[in-house]
């Protein structure tokens, strides 16, 4: 019944008997009710504590927002589960064809910079209604950033968009703060995990400790003041850190409050039961095939976070490096309502998150002080991170699921971090038991194999991974399957050169023994330590210069000699 999916149109508000919206969402990809998806995810939340929420999902006119009124209290503005820019080219800077987010899979529904695009749109149909942008764009175009499709330093899509406000990161606490201060009449200074401009400072604010960051004109002409910016940005943005961090743009400053605190296993058991229709809606489902829903409409977020702090990664920068996870009980009642979809099958395809084998750990000294200076994972994993018990959850976890009516097969999907299981005082029991858990081959990401490489992208030794696959695939022929692991990699990174890509495709002949087909080429997203390399040509954090590729022709011929393995 489409009563059941939050409205997309006035016909569906009105049968829910309501006159009028609280709040709408606006969004670069279609309107899938799954718990995967942002909009569905915060539609939800809002929805259970009493609030009217609609979605315009890929809007492409002025009239397409005024389709459901103007709401009470604010708009929210996304442009999807991916970066605009992202999403609509190539890491060789071409238009992308096809787009998994939209009908029938034609990239023509979501312009580049959406969230901006959207937010004037909302400005030129609704004048003084509150706007509130967040999602993976807004939240790591933030402060001043490299964009590397226009080769150039922006300002905050906050101050580019003239929004009223910003939430970064997963948005459940703040979004939920943002709709009771609105609704109240009150002011959104002060609320955690958000981002507001103001012309001036308030001198007298005591509730946090304030550092100023080098100002957009500074940091937009000056690589090393950049570098000094990111420093203090991914130092200081923690939310056991009560710090505000302020940037000057022209006249204007940006203001960043501590993050909101991850939310407990109870508050994500809570979140993720809520009553998810889990397809697409069936006004997009009509226009054509979502391909998006495909890999998630049968899959369980079991963990939420990612201490791995890898180079080029942007989940460090939005969920946080704290981990946390949900109850067992909650995830095997999320199985049980799988199981009873008409088109179940028998098979969970995924249970994880960003790292799926995170599941369980914890650290004492992350959870008090906040994410220490040095890394959880690189060189090495810290003697912090648990060893026993934290390590087999995950498999019990599995094992559990397994043994639910209905359920036939459980896979993983999501990233597994290989050098996370071999730390472990039980790598052999985890690795025996994940070889069940595998659907034909296992994909894991070294990324790349020159050492030096690896340093800069903040992953483990092309060694581990190699001990790993050997013992994955011994493990996989005692059990009499054949199963093997699969390598990720990615070319044009901050550091290789044509001596390192060798390298890399002399490894991928001498041990592989396939040719691998998940070759990537390196994007500069906003926000990350890979990015911040690229355009400084520096380690922020040493001031060590490092080689960087910036022609794109050479960056493909990278990935078409590893692909093809030739040499030039």
């Amino acid at each position: 019944m489409v009563g059941l999916f939050l409205p997309i149109t006035m016909e569906e508000v009105q049968r829910r008997k309501w006159n009028k919206l609280d709040i709408i969402f606006v969004t670069g990809d279609a309107y899938i009710d799954h718990p995967s998806f942002g909009v569905a995810l915060l539609g939800r939340l809002l929805e259970s504590k009493g609030y009217k929420v609609g979605i315009i999902a890929q809007p492409v006119s002025v009239e397409d927002i005024k389709r459901l009124g103007r709401p009470n209290l604010f708009f929210g503005v996304t442009s999807g589960s991916v970066d605009s820019m992202v999403a609509n080219y190539t890491a060789s800077k071409k238009k992308r064809k096809s787009d998994d987010y939209t009908p029938g899979g034609i990239n023509n529904r979501r312009p580049d910079r959406a969230v901006i695009q959207y937010v004037n749109m909302i400005k030129q149909a609704f004048k003084d209604v509150p706007i509130v942008v967040g999602g993976i764009e807004a939240s790591l175009r933030r402060f001043a950033h490299y964009d590397w499709w226009s080769d150039k330093v922006r300002k905050s899509i906050l101050v580019d968009s003239k929004a009223d406000i910003l939430v970064y990161g997963m948005g459940e606490h703040a979004v939920l703060e943002i709709a009771k201060r609105i609704e109240t009449g009150k002011n959104l200074d002060g609320i955690l995990g958000t981002v507001i401009w103001k012309s001036e400072l308030d001198k007298l604010d005591e509730s946090f400790e304030i550092v100023e960051i080098p100002p957009f004109e500074e940091v937009s002409q000056s690589k090393d003041a950049y570098n000094e910016m990111y420093k203090k940005i991914i130092h200081l943005t923690d939310p056991m850190k009560k710090i505000k961090i302020v940037q000057k743009q022209d006249t204007r400053y940006v203001i960043q409050y501590p993050p909101s605190m991850p939310l407990s296993s109870k508050e994500l058991d809570e979140l993720y039961l809520l009553p998810y229709e889990r397809r697409v809606h069936p006004f997009y489902e009509n226009l054509g095939r979502v391909k998006a829903i495909e890999t998630v409409r049968f899959s369980i977020t079991a963990v939420r976070g990612c201490f791995g702090n890898c180079s080029f990664c942007a989940i460090t920068h939005h969920q946080g490096t704290h981990v946390t996870f949900r109850s067992e009980e909650s995830i095997l009642e999320e199985v049980k309502i799988l199981t009873k979809m008409p088109d179940f099958r028998g098979t969970i395809v995924d249970v994880g998150g960003p790292t799926a084998n995170m599941y369980g750990y914890t650290c004492t000294i992350r959870e008090k002080n906040g994410q220490c200076l040095k890394s959880c994972m690189f060189p090495k994993v810290c003697k912090s991170i648990g060893r026993e018990d934290s390590a087999i959850k995950f498999i019990n976890l599995l094992q559990k699921i397994k043994s639910l009516p209905k359920v036939n097969h459980v896979f993983v999907g999501s990233g597994i971090r290989h050098d996370l299981i071999l730390y472990s005082t039980d790598a052999q029991y985890i690795i025996e038991n994940l070889v069940d858990y595998t659907s034909g081959q296992l994909k894991l990401a070294p990324e790349h194999a020159h050492p030096n490489v690896l340093k800069l992208m903040h992953k483990p030794s092309i060694e581990l991974f190699l001990e790993f696959k050997k013992r994955f695939e011994e493990a996989s022929r005692r059990k009499g399957q054949e199963k093997y692991v699969i390598g990720y990699f990615i070319v044009g990174h901050p550091g290789e050169g044509e001596k390192e890509n060798l390298y890399l495709m002399e490894f991928v002949k001498k041990h592989l023994g396939y040719i691998p087909q998940q070759v990537q080429i390196f994007t500069p997203t906003p926000g990350t330590l890979s990015t911040t390399m690229y355009y400084t040509q520096k380690d922020p954090f040493t001031g060590e210069k490092i080689f960087v590729i910036k022609d794109e022709k050479t960056r493909e011929k990278f990935k078409q000699r590893i692909i093809f393995q030739r040499r030039d």
